[in-house]
């Protein structure tokens, strides 16, 4: 049984003290056993997060990480920089990432790598456009974008399934649509690294994932979790999703 795990992308949102308010009220909550979460703000409030967060369940993340361990890459930041204020996961690959900065395959790869050697957890994104899907792409594309994935470490990667046409525009990917394009990357992920880690890798929905779908959603098959962007940015629908990924890991998926 994959164990799930919710992670909260907040993109260009909250000042530090807004993380640190946010992030003592998520630790007030009765959150259940049984999920991992991890919390990824800006870069600037990194620091203040990992001290708030120490010593507690929930881990941090990064939104991105460069390829090299340093040089002359403005507005970059390397993987030991994260590892050394107690990051423990970052976000590669990322659709927005891809289509507002230039990111491709090679580059989040790159990415991935140095972050998997500094010894952080990837979280590596992957998903087709609406264009795509609509020209029946899809597994096309989710096969380009794991193709070279092989030369990470299964044990220290999450795969993230982000159709691209329902990030932040409310649509979602019904539970078919969303089930059969996990199912398929996971029988992408036995072929690079084989049937047990395949199974063991968590892959997460990521598109518009919220209280009112999330049990349909985390309760499918090969969904074992979800990276969260909009309701991650409060606690309340934050914790019930974490809750409603409690309920669907112990069976009561109402």
């Amino acid at each position: 049984m994959r164990r799930p795990l919710i992670a909260g992308n907040w993109k260009m949102h909250k000042t530090v003290a807004e993380t640190g308010a946010f992030l003592e009220d998520l630790l007030a909550e009765d959150l259940p056993p049984g999920v991992d979460v991890v919390c990824c703000p800006t870069f600037v409030a990194l620091p203040a997060a990992a001290m708030i967060l120490t010593g507690s369940e929930i881990g941090l993340g990064a939104q991105n990480v460069h390829w090299e361990s340093s040089g002359a890459f403005t507005a970059e930041v390397a993987a030991q920089m994260l590892t050394e204020i107690g990051v423990g996961s970052v976000i590669v690959g990322h659709s927005e990432r891809r289509t507002l900065f230039g990111e491709t395959d090679e580059s989040a790869l790159a990415r991935a790598r140095a972050a998997q050697v500094a010894g952080l957890e990837v979280i590596y994104c992957i998903g087709e456009t609406l264009d795509e899907r609509d020209g029946g792409d899809t597994f096309a594309i989710l096969e380009r974008q794991t193709a070279n994935l092989g030369v990470l470490d299964p044990s220290h990667l999450v795969l993230a399934y982000e159709p691209v046409w329902a990030i932040g525009t409310g649509r979602t990917a019904t539970p078919t649509q969303a089930q059969e394009a996990h199912a398929f990357v996971r029988l992408r992920l036995a072929k690079l690294f084989g049937g047990d880690a395949a199974e063991s890798l968590r892959i997460l929905y990521g598109g518009s994932l919220k209280p009112a779908n999330a049990h349909e959603l985390l309760g499918l098959a090969d969904v074992d979790g979800g990276l969260i962007g909009g309701a991650s940015l409060d606690v309340q629908p934050f914790s019930a999703i974490i809750r409603a990924a409690a309920d669907c890991a112990n069976g009561d998926e109402s």
